[in-house]
C-alpha cells in the first residue's frame, strides 16, 4: 500500500493487482492525494495536472464504489481550485455526457452516479468561476432524475445541495426547478432520498426567498407529508428543514420587507399556527381537513406528530435562548394549547392524550430545560405558574357552578387536565434541575409556586392530582428544606378533607410522593413523621367502611401511604412493623371457607373496594420486602406467610367473580393480579411452595389467553435481548436524544406508552433514569410483564416433570391460535421462557430430561422464524441461554446443525436473518467457540450471506453475527482474519450509503477484528502492516459515511487502533474528526467522541489539546458555531460548555472524566488557562449584587476592591465564553480548582512560596505558579461559597478550606513577620458569614465550622480584634448547641442536628488544641529567649500576646465546652459498644442523638470524636483534674451533661458524686475510648485520629493525678503498653511511632513515681530502725521473676525491642546468624529512625527503676545487650566529628543505667557488678573484631569505657585484667593520626584523671601521663597547622594542668618543671608574632594565659626554673611586654566605636 503514496497513480503496480485489490489501491491513493494536494506547490500541480485529470476522470468510467467516487470528485475539485481551471469545462461536459447516456444497465449505474457526485463537488468548490454552465448542468441532472432509481435520486439531491452551496445567489434561475424536483423527493418511498432532499432544500432556503415567503404554506404541508411513514433520520432532517424555514420566515421580515412590497409579513402567531396545524391535523392539509374532521374519521398519524414536535424544538433552538426568553409566554400558551379543550379531537382517547402530552413535555423540556440559563428558567417557572393559576380558576368556577350547564363545565374540567399535567410536569422538572438555586423562586410570594401546585391537588382528574403530587416530589428533592413542611401541610389537609374523595386521593398521592423524595434528600426528615403517617393510614383504613361514597378512596389512600412509608427504610419501619403486619393479616379472609362466604355476599362496588384494598396491601408488602430487606428475619417472614394462600385462592376465583359482577371489576381484578404477581416475584419461592400449581395455572392462562390484543413486544423483549443485538433493529431501540417521544412509534398504534395514572403506586418508587416522571404501563400490559417475570422465577423452582407439562401446554396454545393473536401468544411465551432460562442459568440449575429439552427447543425455534425482528433477536438470545443451561456439547452442536441446514435451504429473509443471528449468539454464554470445525462452517455460511446484495437485511444480520463470532472465537479466529478483513473492506467500498444498517454491521465487524488482532497490530512484518493499513482504510471509509452511527463506529474503531498501535493512528486527523462531531445531534456519536477523547487524553492530553486549537485556527469552513469557541477556550473549554448543555448522564460522566484526565496531566503547565476556565464558569453566574453587598459590610476596606469592579464590568457577552452555566457545572469547576491545587502540590514547592515563584517567574516569564494566583483562588472560593446552590456552597467552602490549609504558612515578602493570606481576611469572613445564617442547611454550616476552625488555627491572623469576627461565628453556633434538642428545627432528620453540633464541637476542639499548643511552644520559646540577650524582648512580647490571646478567646467558653465535649465523648463511647449491649443503651438516646436515628448519627461521631477527645484531655490536664464544678450534680444546661450518667439509672445514682469519683469516671472515659480505638484501628482509619489519640494520652499522663491512677493499676499499664505495641507493629508512620513511645515513657514514669512513693511511705511508716524487714517494692519482688502479660517491665522491653530490631535488624540474635545480616556493614539510619532508637534507649535505661533489686538483675542483661548493641552498630565516624544521634543516646542511656541505685543496693550489688563487667568486656571486644577497625568510631567506644569507669562503683572496673585492657585502648588512641580523635581522648582522660577514687584514677595516670607529656614535648618542634591540631595541644595542656592539681606534693614540682618549658616554647617574640600563622598566634596567647596562672600558683618551682634557664626567661619577658601593648591598642579601638557590636547582635538575633 505504501506504493500508492504518490502524486500520480502508480499504474505499473496498479495493473499487476487483482480486481478487488485494485479498488483498495485506488482508494488508498485517492486518500493520500486528498491530503497531498492542499500542501503541494502550485507549480508541481500545474506540471502534473493534465496527467492527473486524465487519471481521475478515467476512474469515473471504472464503476467506482460510493466512497471512491466521492474522493475522486473531491480531488478533482481541489485540483482545479489550486491548479489551472482551463480544462474544467471538458470534465464537466464529460460528466454531463455520462449522465445523459441512455444505458440503463446495472453495470453502468456506478459511472452515472460518479458523474453526478463529481459535478456536485466541482460546483461546490469552484462556484461562480464556472460561469453560466450551471443552468445546463442542473437541467441535465434534473432530467436524469425523472427516470433514476433511488440511488440515483439520492446522489442527485446531494449533488444539487453541493451545487447550490457553491453558487450561492448566482443559482437563482434554477431555484424553482430544483424546488420542484426536491418536493417530489421529499415524499419519496426511499427514506435515504427523503433525507437527501431535506438537506437539499435546507441549502436552497438560504437563497430562495420564496420558500419562506410566498410558498411557505406549501413547504410546511410538504414537510408534514414527508413525516408520514418516515424513519428517525428522515424526521431529524425534515424537522431541521421545517424549523429552520419557519425561523427564517419569522426573523427576516425586517430586512427585505421594504425591498419587496408584495412580501407577506408573517407573525409569530401565524408560524405557531402552521406548526400547530401539523400537530393537530397531520398532513391532511388545511383545505381537505374540514370534511374529514366533520366525519370524525381522521386521526393524525404518530410519526407526523413526533416529526412536528422535533420541528418545534429546531425552530426555537434556531431562534436561540434570548428569543425564547422574550417570547416565552406566547410560546408557552401556544404549546399548552395543543392539548387543551379547544382541540377535543386530539385528546379524545386516553392513548392519544398521553402521546400528545409526551410531545408537549418534550418540546418544553428540550427548549426550556435545554436552552435557558438558570435565571431565565426561574422566569419560565413563574410563567408556568401563572398558567396553572389561570386553569385553576376555570376549574373552580366549573366546580362551584350548580346551574343547568354543569354538563358542559365538567367536559371543560376534564379537558383542562392535559394542559395542567404538562404544565406541572415541566414545572417539576425545571425546579428539579435548578436544585437549591430555585429557593428564591419558592420564597417569592407573588408567584406562589407551592400554593399553585397544592391548589390543583384537588382537581377532579386523577392524572392532574398525580402529576401535582409528582411536582411536589420534584420540589422536595430540589429543596430538601421543604420536605418536612410540605409533609406537615399535606397531612394536615388530608385530615381536614377526610370526607372529600378528591381530597383523600390528592393529598395521599402528595404524601406518598414526598415520602418517595426522602431517599433523595441526604438530610432526611424528622423521625417522628413516620409515626404520624402510620396513624393517618390506619385511621383511613379503619374509617373506610363508614361512608360508602369514599370508602374506595380511603382504602387506596391508606395502603398507598403505608407502601410509601416503607421506602424510608428499616430504621423507621421497624417501629411500625407490628401494626402493619396486623393490618396485612386482617385484609385477607383467614380460611378458604370465609372466602366462599365472601363470594356469595356483596355487589360489584364492594368487590371493587375489596380488590382495591387487597391490591394495595400486596403493594405495601412488596414495598416492605424491597426496601427493608434487613428486617426480613425468619420470624417476620413467618408472620407474612399466613395471608398468602388466601390471596392466591382469590386469584383463582377472580374470573368467576368478574363474570358474576360485570365489567366494572375488569380493571381492579387486573390490578390485583399484577400486584400479586409482583409480590410473589420478590418473595423467596420457598415461602409459597404450596401454591405453585395454582399460580402456574393462572400464569399460563394469562400468557396464552391475554386480555389485550396489543403487541407488547417493545416492552417485553428489549430487556431480554442482548444489548449488542438490539443495534440491529435501528435507531429506535437505541438511545437517542428523542427517545422520550420516539418511543411511542415503537409501540404500534394501539398504545402510546406508559403514564402515571395507570399505576398511582409508582409515584413513590425510584425513577429508572434521570428526573423524568415514572411511566407505568396500562394494567393489561403490566400484568403480562409481571407474569413473565414470575413465570421465570417459578419455572426454575418447579419439578422437572411439571416443567414438561407447562411447556407442552404453552406450545399447544401457540399452535391453536391464528394470525396476529398467535404472534402475541408466541411473544408472551418466549418472554416468559427466556426469563426462566435466565433464572436457571443464574442459579446453575438444569433444565431437565430430553423431552423437556425438545419442547424448549420447539418454543425457541418457532420464534426464531417469526416475522417480528425483535422476537427473532429475543429467540436467538434465548437459544444462547438454552445452550448455557443444558451445557452439553452434543446438544449445542445439534442446535448449530439445525441452523446450518435451515440456512442452506431457506431463501426467505426471515429465516435467513433469524438463523444467522442464532449462529452468532449460540456460544455467547459458553465461554467462547472452542471447535475449529464449527468456526469454519459458520464463517463459510456467513461470508456467503453477507454478500447477498439483494437483501440488505440479510447482509446486516449476517455481518452482525460474524462480528459476534469473531469476538467469541478469540485467538482461533486468526486464520480467518485476512479474508474477513478483505470482505469487510470490499463491502465498505461497494455497498450503497443508503443501506446504513449494513454499514453499521460492517463497523462492528471491523471493531471485532481489531480487538482480535490486539497488540499484534504494533508489529512491523509485512503481513501485519498490510492488516493495519486495511483497518485504517476501513476506518477512513466509515468516517466518510453520511450516517452518524457509522461515523460513531469509525471513531470507536480508531479508538481501539489507537489503544493497540498508537504510533500508527494519525492523531491530528482523529482529533479534528472528534472536534467536528463534538456537538452532533446524535447522542451515540457524541458518546463515541467523548469516549474516544477520554482514552486519548489519558496518554496524550497535551497533544490532543494542541491539535484541537490548531485545527480551529486552520479551518474556516465545516465548523458549527458551537465549536468556534475552541479558538478562545480550547478543547477543555468546549468540553466544559458541552457538559453544561448535555442532559445525558452517562455522557456527562465521561466528559467529567476526560476533563479530569486533562487537568491532572496539564493543569500545572497551563495553570493560568485552567484557573481562568474555572473562574469564567464560576463568575459567569455569580450574582454581582449579592457579592458587592457582602463585601461592603466589612468594617474596613478590603485590599482587593478593584477585583470586584473588574468582575462587574465583565457582564457583556464577549467576555463570557460560558453564559449562565448550571449549578452542577459550577460545582464541577469548583472541584477542579481543588484538584488543580493538589496537582500543584505534587509539582513542587515554588507553587506555595511567593519569593521563589517571583524569582523563577522573572527568570522565565513562561513559568507560572499557583501562589501568584492566590487572589483568584480566594475569589473563586468566595463566589462558590456565597452562591444560592447548596452543593456549590459546600464545594466553595471545601475549596476555601484547602486554600487556607495550603497557604497558611506562606510568608509575605514585603511585610516580614506577616503571611500572604492575611490581606484576604475580609473575604474569608464574608464567605463564611452566610453559612451561619439561621436558614442555612446543617451540612453547609457543618462545613463552614470546619473552615472557621482551620482559619483560626492556621495562625494567619494575629490581631485578636480581626480574629473576633470569625470567632464570633463559632460562638453563635455554640449558643445554638447549648439551646439543646428542643430548639432544633424540625425540618430535617434528628441526625442532622447531631452532625451540626458535632461539627461545632470539633471546630472548637481544633481551635483549643492549637491555642494550647501555641502557648506551650511560646513557653519553650520564652525560656529560650531568657537565655538569649534581652534585645529580642520587643518582638517576643507581640507573639506571646497573640497565643495567650487565642487561649483567652476560648477560655471564656471553656466551662460550657468541656461539658459538651464530655457529653459527646460519652455518646461516642455508647455508640461504639458492640451490638450485644444494645439493650443497655439509654432508651431515649444520648445527649446529642436520639435512639431512633442512632445509625445515621454514627458516622458523624466517627468523623469528629478524635479531636474532641484530645481537646478534652488537654482541658483536664490544664485543670490538673482538680476543678470539679460546684454544680456538678445539677448542671445548669438543659440536659444531663456529666459523664456520671453513664449507663446508670437515675435511682441508683448517688445525688452528688465526690470529685474523686467524677475524675475517675472522666479518666476512664478518655482512656476507654482511646484504647478501644487503638486496639483495632481499621486499616482506613485516618492518621490524624491515631495521632490525636496518642496526643490525648500524652496530655492525660502529663498530670500527677492521672499518672498515679495508671501507676497504681499495673494491669491497666500493661494493657496500654500492649495496645501501643500492636499499633507500632501495624503502622509504619514515624510520627505515630514517636508519639506512641512518648506515651510509653510517661507510663513508665508513672510507674517509677508509684514505686518511689510506696518505698517512701514504707520507710516513713516503719521508721528507719527495722530496715532489714522492709518489703521489696517494684517488679520481680524477691524472686526476680517477670510474668509476661502481667508485667509492665516485660511489656516495655517487648515494645522497645520491637522498635530497635525494626530499625537495626542486626540486634536480633536470631537474625545475626542469617546471611542477610552477616555482612557487618554499618547502617546509617534515617533521621526518623535515629529519633525512634534514641527514645527507645532512654526508656530502656529507666526500666530498672521500677524493678525490685532481684527484678533489676533479671532485666539488666537484656538492657545492656540492647544499649551496647546500638552503640556497636551505629558508632560510625561522621565527617565533622559529631556523634550520631543514636550513639549519643546510647551513651546517655548507659550512663543513666550505670548510675542506677540498684547497682549499689545490697541485694543486687554483686550480680550487677558481674554483669557490668561482662558488658565492659563486650565493649572492649568491639575493638578486636577484625576488619572493622577502620569503620568503627574509636571515640564512641572510648566514651563508653569512660562512662563505665566514671559511673560504676570502683569494683567493676578496677579488676586488673579489665583495667589493663582499658588503658591499652587509651594508649592506642593517643597514638591516633586523627587530631579529632586525639583531642577527644584527652578530654576523656581529663575526666578520668579527676575521678575522686584514687584506686580508679591512679593506674591510668601512671600508665598514660608520661606519654601525654612526651607528646607535648614533641610538639615544640612542629607548630600546629590547623584548628584541630591547635585544639589537641590545648587539651593536652589542660590534662597536664589538671594532673598538677591532683598530684601529691612530692611529685608536683616534677610535673611543673615538665610543663613550663613546653608552655614557654609556644611563646613567640614580637617579630615572629607579626609573621606567625593564626594558629601559632592563638597557641601563643593560650600558653601565655596558662603561664600567668601556673607561675603564681607554683612560684617556688617557677622561680627555680627561670633562674636555671635565662633563654626561657628572656622569651617569657618579651612575650609579656608584647601582650600588654596589644591590650592597650585594643581598648583604644573599643573607645572609638562604641555600640557597634550590640547593633550587629540585634541584627543576627532578629534573623
Amino acid at each position: 500500500m505504501e506504493l500508492a503514496h504518490s502524486l500520480l497513480l502508480n499504474e505499473e503496480v496498479y495493473n499487476q493487482l487483482g480486481e478487488f485489490q485494485k479498488a483498495e489501491f485506488i482508494f488508498e491513493w485517492l486518500q493520500f492525494l486528498e491530503k497531498l494536494l492542499p500542501v503541494t506547490s502550485r507549480a508541481d500541480i500545474r506540471e502534473n495536472q493534465k496527467k492527473l485529470v486524465e487519471q481521475l476522470t478515467s476512474l469515473l468510467n471504472n464503476s467506482p464504489g460510493p466512497p471512491t467516487r466521492r474522493l475522486v470528485a473531491k480531488n478533482l475539485a481541489v485540483l482545479y481550485s489550486t491548479g489551472d481551471t482551463f480544462s474544467v469545462y471538458q470534465t464537466i461536459d464529460k460528466c454531463n455526457e455520462l449522465i445523459r447516456s441512455k444505458d440503463d444497465s446495472p453495470s453502468y449505474l456506478p459511472m452515472k452516479l460518479a458523474a453526478v457526485v463529481c459535478l456536485g463537488y466541482l460546483y461546490k468548490k469552484l462556484g461562480r468561476i464556472l460561469g453560466n454552465s450551471f443552468t445546463d448542468t442542473v437541467g441535465n441532472v434534473l432530467k436524469a432524475m425523472k427516470n433514476a432509481e433511488s440511488q440515483g435520486r439520492y446522489e442527485i439531491m446531494l449533488s444539487l445541495q453541493n451545487i447550490l452551496n457553491g453558487l450561492g445567489a448566482a443559482a437563482i434561475p434554477c431555484h424553482r426547478d430544483i424546488y420542484k424536483a426536491a418536493r417530489s423527493c421529499l415524499t419519496d418511498r426511499s427514506m435515504a432520498v427523503r433525507c437527501a432532499a431535506a438537506k437539499c432544500l435546507l441549502e436552497l432556503q438560504n437563497e430562495a426567498v420564496f420558500m419562506w415567503s410566498t410558498d411557505l404554506d406549501s413547504v410546511v404541508t410538504l414537510c408534514f407529508k414527508s413525516f408520514e411513514g418516515s424513519n428517525y433520520d428522515v424526521r431529524l432532517a425534515v424537522a431541521k428543514l421545517l424549523g429552520t424555514v419557519l425561523a427564517r420566515a419569522l426573523t427576516s421580515k425586517q430586512k427585505t420587507a421594504s425591498a419587496r412590497h408584495n412580501f407577506r409579513r408573517i407573525s409569530l402567531e401565524e408560524v405557531m399556527e402552521l406548526l400547530g396545524t401539523g400537530f393537530l391535523r397531520g398532513s391532511c392539509g388545511f383545505l381537505r381537513a374540514s370534511g374529514d374532521m366533520l366525519k370524525g374519521t381522521s386521526s393524525v398519524s404518530r410519526d407526523v406528530r413526533v416529526g412536528v414536535t422535533q420541528a418545534y424544538v429546531v425552530f426555537v433552538s434556531t431562534l436561540g435562548a434570548q428569543w425564547l426568553e422574550r417570547n416565552f409566554s406566547a410560546f408557552l400558551s401556544h404549546i399548552l394549547d395543543l392539548v387543551s379543550q379547544s382541540h377535543p379531537k386530539v385528546i379524545q382517547s386516553q392513548m392519544d392524550a398521553i402521546g400528545c402530552r409526551r410531545c408537549v413535555s418534550f418540546i418544553l423540556r428540550a427548549t426550556v430545560g435545554g436552552l435557558l440559563g438558570e435565571k431565565a428558567q426561574i422566569a419560565a417557572a413563574k410563567e408556568i405558574c401563572q398558567a396553572i393559576w389561570k386553569l385553576k380558576k376555570v376549574v373552580d368556577t366549573a366546580m362551584s357552578d350548580n346551574n343547568l350547564e354543569t354538563r358542559i363545565s365538567t367536559t371543560d374540567v376534564t379537558a383542562s387536565q392535559h394542559v395542567l399535567v404538562c404544565a406541572l410536569q415541566e414545572l417539576g422538572s425545571l425546579i428539579h434541575g435548578l436544585g437549591t438555586t430555585a429557593a428564591p423562586l419558592l420564597q417569592d410570594s407573588s408567584t406562589g409556586v407551592l400554593e399553585a401546585v397544592i391548589s390543583v391537588i384537588l382537581h377532579p382528574s386523577v392524572s392532574v392530582r398525580l402529576t401535582a403530587a409528582w411536582c411536589l416530589r420534584c420540589i422536595a428533592v430540589a429543596l430538601p428544606y421543604c420536605v418536612s413542611l410540605l409533609l406537615d401541610r399535606c397531612i394536615e389537609r388530608l385530615g381536614a378533607l377526610k370526607s372529600s374523595p378528591e381530597g383523600v386521593t390528592g393529598y395521599s398521592f402528595a404524601v406518598a410522593a414526598l415520602l418517595g423524595a426522602v431517599k433523595h434528600c441526604p438530610l432526611g426528615i424528622p423521625h417522628g413523621k413516620g409515626k404520624v403517617i402510620m396513624t393517618v393510614a390506619e385511621d383511613l383504613l379503619c374509617s373506610a367502611s363508614q361512608n360508602s361514597r369514599i370508602s374506595l378512596q380511603r382504602t387506596q389512600a391508606g395502603w398507598l401511604l403505608i407502601a410509601a412509608l416503607m421506602t424510608l427504610g428499616p430504621a423507621v419501619v421497624q417501629h411500625h412493623l407490628p401494626r402493619m403486619l396486623l393490618l396485612w393479616k386482617c385484609i385477607f379472609p383467614s380460611c378458604p371457607k370465609d372466602l366462599e362466604t365472601e363470594k356469595t355476599r356483596g355487589d360489584s362496588f364492594t368487590w371493587q373496594v375489596t380488590l382495591e384494598g387487597r391490591a394495595g396491601a400486596l403493594c405495601a408488602i412488596k414495598s416492605f420486602v424491597s426496601h427493608c430487606a434487613g428486617l426480613l428475619t425468619d420470624e417476620v417472614v413467618q408472620r407474612l406467610l399466613p395471608p398468602l394462600p388466601s390471596a392466591v385462592d382469590l386469584l383463582t376465583q377472580l374470573s368467576s367473580i368478574y363474570k358474576s359482577y360485570g365489567n366494572s371489576l375488569k380493571t381492579p381484578s387486573t390490578v390485583y393480579r399484577h400486584k400479586l404477581y409482583e409480590l410473589l416475584a420478590v418473595l423467596p419461592p420457598k415461602t409459597y411452595e404450596g401454591s405453585f400449581c395454582a399460580v402456574l395455572k393462572e400464569l399460563v392462562a394469562d400468557l396464552t389467553v391475554p386480555d389485550s390484543q396489543i403487541d407488547a413486544s417493545t416492552f417485553l423483549l428489549p430487556p431480554l435481548c442482548h444489548e449488542n443485538d438490539l443495534l440491529l433493529l435501528g435507531p429506535l431501540l437505541q438511545e437517542t436524544d428523542h427517545r422520550f417521544i420516539e418511543e411511542q412509534l415503537l409501540l404500534g398504534n394501539s398504545i402510546a406508552g406508559g403514564s402515571l395514572e395507570y399505576d398511582p403506586y409508582s409515584i413513590y418508587e425510584k425513577v429508572a433514569k434521570g428526573d423524568s416522571v415514572p411511566k407505568p404501563l396500562p394494567p393489561v400490559l403490566s400484568v403480562i410483564s409481571a407474569a413473565t417475570r414470575l413465570f421465570g422465577v417459578m419455572f426454575s423452582h418447579v419439578a422437572e416433570s411439571h416443567r414438561l407439562q407447562v411447556l407442552e401446554q404453552l406450545l399447544n396454545s401457540i399452535k391453536q391460535t391464528k394470525g396476529s393473536r398467535q404472534q402475541i401468544v408466541q411473544l408472551n411465551v418466549v418472554s416468559a421462557f427466556s426469563t426462566s432460562l435466565k433464572h436457571l442459568a443464574n442459579c446453575k440449575g438444569s433444565l431437565g430430561p430430553e423431552e423437556v429439552r425438545r419442547s424448549a427447543l420447539a418454543v425457541v425455534m418457532g420464534a426464531l422464524e417469526s416475522n417480528n425482528p425483535l422476537l427473532r433477536c429475543a429467540a436467538a438470545e434465548c437459544l444462547a441461554r438454552l445452550a448455557q443451561v443444558v451445557s452439553d456439547s452434543a446438544f449445542t452442536a445439534g442446535l448449530a446443525q439445525v441452523s446450518f441446514d435451515k440456512l442452506k435451504s431457506a431463501r426467505d429473509v426471515v429465516s435467513r436473518t433469524g438463523h444467522s443471528l442464532a449462529l452468532g449468539c449460540l456460544y455467547r454464554y459458553l465461554g467462547g467457540i472452542g471447535s475449529t470445525q464449527h468456526l469454519n462452517a459458520c464463517v463459510g455460511i456467513l461470508y456467503t450471506l453477507s454478500q447477498d446484495s439483494t437483501s440488505p437485511d440479510v447482509q446486516a444480520w449476517a455481518l452482525h453475527s460474524l462480528a459476534l463470532i469473531v469476538d467469541l472465537a478469540g485467538p482461533l479466529y486468526h486464520v480467518h482474519v485476512e479474508p474477513t478483513l478483505s470482505l469487510v473492506l470490499m463491502l465498505l467500498l461497494t455497498v450503497p450509503p443508503a443501506y446504513t444498517e449494513v454499514h453499521q454491521s460492517l463497523g462492528r465487524c471491523l471493531n471485532a477484528l481489531i480487538t482480535t488482532l490486539g497488540p499484534e497490530l504494533q508489529g512491523s512484518s509485512t503481513t501485519v502492516s498490510a492488516l493495519r493499513t486495511s483497518c485504517l482504510l476501513g476506518c477512513a471509509v466509515m468516517q466518510d459515511n453520511p450516517d452518524c452511527l457509522v461515523q460513531a463506529q469509525a471513531i470507536s474503531c480508531l479508538q481501539q487502533l489507537h489503544m493497540f498501535a498508537p504510533r500508527h493512528v494519525n492523531l491530528s486527523s482523529l482529533v479534528s474528526c472528534l472536534c467536528v462531531n463534538l456537538c452532533s445531534s446524535y447522542l451515540l456519536l457524541r458518546r463515541a467522541v467523548v469516549a474516544c477523547l477520554r482514552q486519548l487524553v489519558q496518554r496524550e492530553a497535551a497533544e490532543v489539546s494542541e491539535y484541537a486549537v490548531a485545527l480551529v485556527k486552520e479551518s474556516r469552513e465545516d465548523f458549527t458555531p458551537a465549536d468556534v469557541n475552541i479558538r478562545e477556550i480550547g478543547l477543555e473549554g468546549a468540553l466544559l460548555g458541552l457538559l453544561d448543555k448535555e442532559l445525558d448522564q452517562r455522557l456527562c460522566q465521561d466528559i467529567k472524566e476526560t476533563l479530569t484526565h486533562m487537568l491532572t496531566s496539564m493543569a500545572v503547565e497551563k495553570l493560568s488557562f485552567w484557573l481562568k476556565l474555572c473562574k469564567d464558569v464560576l463568575a459567569a453566574s455569580a450574582d454581582f449584587n449579592t457579592v458587592a453587598s457582602v463585601d461592603t459590610t466589612q468594617e474596613e476596606e478590603t485590599a482587593k476592591v478593584d477585583d470586584g469592579s473588574v468582575l462587574t464590568s465583565d457582564s457583556d457577552e464577549r467576555f463570557h465564553p460560558f453564559s449562565n452555566p448550571r449549578w452542577s457545572t459550577r460545582v464541577f469547576a469548583a472541584d477542579c480548582v481543588c484538584k488543580i491545587i493538589s496537582q500543584c502540590e505534587n509539582a513542587g514547592s515554588a507553587h506555595f512560596d511567593i519569593t521563589l515563584a517571583q524569582e523563577r517567574k522573572q527568570r522565565d516569564s513562561r513559568d507560572d505558579f499557583l501562589v501568584l494566583h492566590l487572589a483568584d483562588l480566594i475569589r473563586m472560593a468566595f463566589m462558590a461559597a456565597t452562591d444560592h446552590s447548596d452543593q456549590l456552597r459546600l464545594s466553595g467552602l471545601q475549596t476555601l478550606l484547602i486554600v487556607v490549609r495550603k497557604f497558611a504558612a506562606v510568608p509575605e515578602p514585603e511585610f516580614p513577620g506577616h503571611v500572604i493570606l492575611e490581606q484576604y481576611q475580609a473575604n474569608v469572613g464574608a464567605a463564611l458569614r452566610p453559612a451561619f445564617a439561621p436558614e442555612t442547611p446543617p451540612d453547609v454550616t457543618a462545613k463552614a465550622c470546619q473552615v472557621c476552625s482551620a482559619w483560626i488555627a492556621s495562625g494567619v491572623v494575629s490581631d485578636l480584634n480581626d480574629l473576633r469576627r470569625v470567632h464570633q461565628l463559632l460562638v453563635s453556633s455554640l449558643v445554638k448547641v447549648q439551646a439543646g434538642k428542643e430548639a432544633q428545627s424540625q425540618q430535617y432528620n434528628e441526625s442532622t442536628s447531631t452532625m451540626e453540633i458535632l461539627a461545632v464541637l470539633k471546630a472548637w476542639a481544633e481551635v483549643y488544641i492549637v491555642a494550647v499548643e501555641k502557648q506551650k511552644n511560646q513557653c519553650d520559646a520564652h525560656n529560650h529567649c531568657l537565655k538569649v540577650a534581652n534585645s529580642a524582648e520587643e518582638s517576643y512580647k507581640g507573639v506571646t500576646s497573640s497565643a495567650s490571646g487565642l487561649l483567652d478567646l476560648v477560655q471564656a467558653d471553656l466551662g460550657t465546652l468541656s461539658k459538651l465535649w464530655l457529653s459527646a465523648l460519652q455518646d461516642f463511647a455508647l455508640l461504639t459498644l458492640p451490638s450485644e449491649y444494645a439493650s443497655q443503651l439509654p432508651a431515649e438516646g444520648g445527649t446529642f442523638y436520639t435512639a431512633e436515628t442512632i445509625e445515621n448519627a454514627r458516622p458523624h461521631y466517627y468523623n469528629s470524636w478524635a479531636l474532641i477527645l484530645y481537646a478534652t484531655a488537654l482541658w483536664l490536664t490544664s485543670t490538673g483534674f482538680i476543678v470539679v464544678d460546684p454544680d456538678e450534680g445539677v448542671t445548669n444546661l438543659s440536659r444531663p451533661v456529666t459523664p456520671t450518667t453513664m449507663c446508670q439509672d437515675s435511682f441508683t445514682r448517688p445525688l452528688v458524686k465526690s470529685p474523686e469519683d467524677v475524675n475517675t469516671d472522666r479518666f476512664h472515659l478518655i482512656l476507654g475510648i482511646t484504647v478501644e480505638f487503638l486496639c483495632s484501628p481499621r486499616s482506613d482509619a485516618a492518621m490524624e485520629n491515631i495521632i490525636a489519640c496518642l496526643r490525648a494520652l500524652q496530655a492525660l499522663f502529663d498530670v500527677p493525678w492521672s499518672r498515679s491512677k495508671i501507676g497504681g493499676d499495673q494491669e491497666l499499664g500493661v494493657e496500654l503498653l500492649n495496645v501501643l505495641h500492636r499499633l507500632i507493629l501495624t503502622r509504619e508512620s514515624p510520627d505515630i511511632q514517636l508519639a506512641a513511645l512518648e506515651v510509653v515513657r510517661l507510663i513508665l514514669f508513672a510507674a517509677q513515681e508509684h514505686v518511689k512513693e510506696k518505698r517512701r511511705s514504707a520507710e516513713v511508716d516503719d521508721g528507719a530502725a527495722e530496715k532489714e524487714t522492709l518489703p521489696e517494692f517494684g517488679e520481680g519482688k524477691d524472686t526476680g521473676g517477670l510474668v509476661p502479660g502481667k508485667s509492665l517491665v516485660f511489656a516495655t522491653l517487648e515494645l522497645c525491642v520491637c522498635i530497635l530490631v525494626r530499625q537495626l535488624p542486626q540486634l536480633n540474635p536470631k537474625l545475626t546468624c542469617s546471611p542477610a545480616v552477616q555482612s557487618g556493614k554499618h547502617l546509617l539510619l534515617s533521621e526518623d529512625g535515629s529519633r525512634l532508637v534514641a527514645v527507645a534507649l532512654v526508656i530502656l535505661s529507666d526500666v530498672p527503676a521500677i524493678c525490685s533489686p532481684e527484678g533489676s538483675v533479671s532485666v539488666l542483661p537484656t538492657i545492656l545487650y540492647l544499649i551496647i548493641g546500638v552503640l556497636k552498630e551505629t558508632a560510625v565516624k561522621l565527617q565533622d566529628g559529631q556523634l550520631p544521634l543514636t550513639v549519643a543516646a546510647s551513651l546517655q542511656a548507659l550512663k543513666g543505667l550505670l548510675s542506677s541505685p540498684m547497682a549499689r543496693a545490697e541485694k543486687s550489688r554483686t550480680a550487677w557488678t558481674d554483669l557490668l563487667r561482662s558488658a565492659l568486656v563486650t565493649v572492649l571486644d568491639c575493638w578486636d573484631q577484625d576488619g572493622l577497625l577502620q569503620e568503627l568510631d574509636e571515640v564512641s567506644l572510648l566514651t563508653a569505657i569512660t562512662v563505665f569507669v566514671m559511673s560504676t562503683s570502683p569494683e567493676v572496673t578496677t579488676v586488673e585484667c579489665l583495667q589493663k585492657r582499658c588503658i591499652e585502648k587509651f594508649k592506642i588512641t593517643l597514638d591516633s593520626k586523627d587530631p579529632l580523635v586525639q583531642c577527644k581522648c584527652y578530654q576523656l582522660l581529663h575526666s578520668i584523671f579527676q575521678h575522686p577514687n584514687k584506686t580508679v584514677s591512679h593506674p591510668y595516670i601512671h600508665s598514660l601521663a608520661p606519654s601525654i607529656v612526651g607528646k607535648l614535648q614533641e610538639t615544640e618542634k612542629a607548630k600546629p597547622e590547623n584548628a584541630a591540631e591547635l585544639q589537641v595541644i590545648q587539651e593536652g595542656i589542660k590534662v597536664v594542668t589538671a594532673l598538677m592539681a591532683t598530684a601529691e606534693e612530692e611529685h608536683r614540682a616534677h610535673l611543673v618543671a615538665c610543663l613550663l618549658p613546653i608552655l614557654i616554647s609556644f611563646l613567640l617574640d614580637e617579630n615572629a608574632l607579626a609573621s606567625a600563622t593564626k594558629w601559632a598566634k592563638n597557641l601563643h596567647e593560650f600558653a601565655l594565659q596558662n603561664l600567668m596562672q601556673v607561675g603564681p600558683q607554683y612560684s617556688s618551682v617557677f622561680k627555680k626554673l627561670m633562674a636555671s634557664s635565662p633563654t626561657m626567661k628572656a622569651r617569657l619577658e618579651s612575650a609579656v611586654k608584647g601582650n600588654q601593648e596589644s591590650v592597650k591598642v585594643k581598648t583604644a579601638k573599643h573607645a572609638k566605636n562604641p555600640g557597634k557590636s550590640s547593633s550587629i547582635q540585634l541584627k543576627t538575633n532578629f534573623l
